[in-house]
């Protein structure tokens, strides 16, 4: 939104959030090109925190990520943006998180390594 702030030539800025979902999906796009048949009916989301079940302490870690089904039985994978926020400091850092994380959790969904989902990850 543009307002008597923001002048109409400068770009506005992109929340957090944004350039988060961003990196997601770049991850998943980059990995449908070569396992596109097998994620097509899987689902991507990302959600700001995990829901941790009563009795788990920070002592067992905090996920970045979550591979489930979904109500219909539909492969959901969920990546969480404030761990992987606080885990990085640089945006590069971040991105390369990210695409990690995906990675992963393809590689359980498919049985493999993630090296064999991407050698380079």
């Amino acid at each position: 939104m543009r307002g008597p702030l923001t002048q109409p030539e400068l770009p506005i800025t992109r929340t957090r959030a944004q350039v988060f979902d961003d990196l997601v999906l770049d991850a998943v796009e980059r990995l449908e090109r070569v396992w596109a048949r097998e994620l097509a009916n899987v689902e991507f989301l990302v959600e700001d925190v995990p829901r941790v079940p009563p009795g788990v302490t920070s002592e067992d870690g905090i996920p970045f990520s979550r591979l489930e089904a979904s109500a219909s039985g539909q492969a959901r994978i969920i990546v969480y943006r404030r761990p992987v926020e606080i885990r990085t400091k640089e945006p590069e850092e971040m991105a390369l998180l990210v695409y990690d994380t995906v990675v992963e959790e393809v590689a359980n969904l498919l049985g493999l390594e993630p090296e064999t989902v991407d050698p380079e990850a």
